[in-house]
């Protein structure tokens, strides 16, 4: 009940109570090609490393070993970093061979991208507008733990808001302080949570802007969403792997570009 209440809490503030934003409840199996064009079957893996402590053997993330010791044995000799890819497959079709591939989607996100012309087609929005949605994800956590921070099934409440890309800046920064005033409407103390920007080792390459809304747990300050400017770089990624037009249209100028996108995510277990 309390995690139905914060997923309510958030549909009322980001989709009914404002009337720049739709609502949408996208696929979880999506085409294999959906997860070419966001980079994550080549790039969405762990580096993970084993113990060589034949009494341990455990297996780990490489970035999370600390003191270049084993957490379980204390043991100092790991086997060489590999890469794990944190996607779930699956099979559709009546064949199980590589054509029949497909994935339990990893994150809500692409889902909204692939959808971007049908909803533009369906309620003629004009930009700045967003679309929002709630749903499970999947990850093939070798490592699973750590409270709700490392689990193979959760639930994301994320938005994608779509605006002129000379607009995009002040949009990301009036993003991060309404996300960070949602919290503290639910009764979340202030001093209990703190906004932290990405440096640019941190960015992805596509990103212009990260900011992290944390929240101080009983092990330490932890995420609990994060504000993302993401440019136009998902729209160009999948109108070119899919050959569909994912382009925006202005009603008054005609003039036709990719919008800049600014992505809120949070996790429903983390706030809950």
């Amino acid at each position: 009940e309390l995690k139905r209440n914060v997923k309510n809490a958030w549909w009322k503030a980001v989709v009914q109570s404002r009337d720049d934003m739709v609502g949408l409840d996208a696929s979880i199996l999506m085409h294999p090609k959906t997860w070419e064009a966001s980079g994550h079957t080549a790039n969405f893996a762990d580096q993970l490393v084993d113990c060589k402590n034949p009494k341990c053997s455990a297996r780990l993330r490489a970035d999370k070993i600390e003191d270049g010791k084993c957490p379980s044995c204390k043991g100092t000799s790991f086997t060489e970093a590999r890469a794990f890819n944190l996607m779930l497959r699956t099979q559709l079709g009546a064949m199980e061979d590589s054509s029949s591939v497909c994935y339990l989607r990893p994150e809500t996100a692409q889902g909204i991208f692939v959808n971007f012309t049908n909803v533009i087609d369906s309620t003629h929005r004009k930009l700045p507008f967003g679309i929002a949605q709630i749903g499970k994800s999947f990850r093939n956590e070798i490592t699973p733990g750590n409270f709700t921070f490392r689990t193979r099934e959760f639930e994301q409440m994320e938005i994608e808001y779509f605006t002129l890309p000379e607009k995009a800046e002040e949009c990301y920064r009036g993003w991060i302080a309404a996300r960070h005033q949602w919290y503290l409407d639910l009764g979340i103390r202030k001093e209990n949570l703190k906004l932290r920007e990405h440096g640019k080792d941190e960015l992805a390459h596509y990103a212009a802007g990260c900011t992290d809304i944390e929240y101080l747990f009983p092990f330490g300050w932890s995420e609990l969403e994060g504000i993302a400017n993401r440019t136009d770089y998902d729209l160009k990624q999948h109108a070119q792997f899919s050959g569909k037009k994912l382009i925006y249209k202005d009603p008054v100028t005609n003039k036709e570009f990719y919008p800049y996108v600014i992505e809120p995510s949070g996790g429903c277990d983390r706030g809950t």
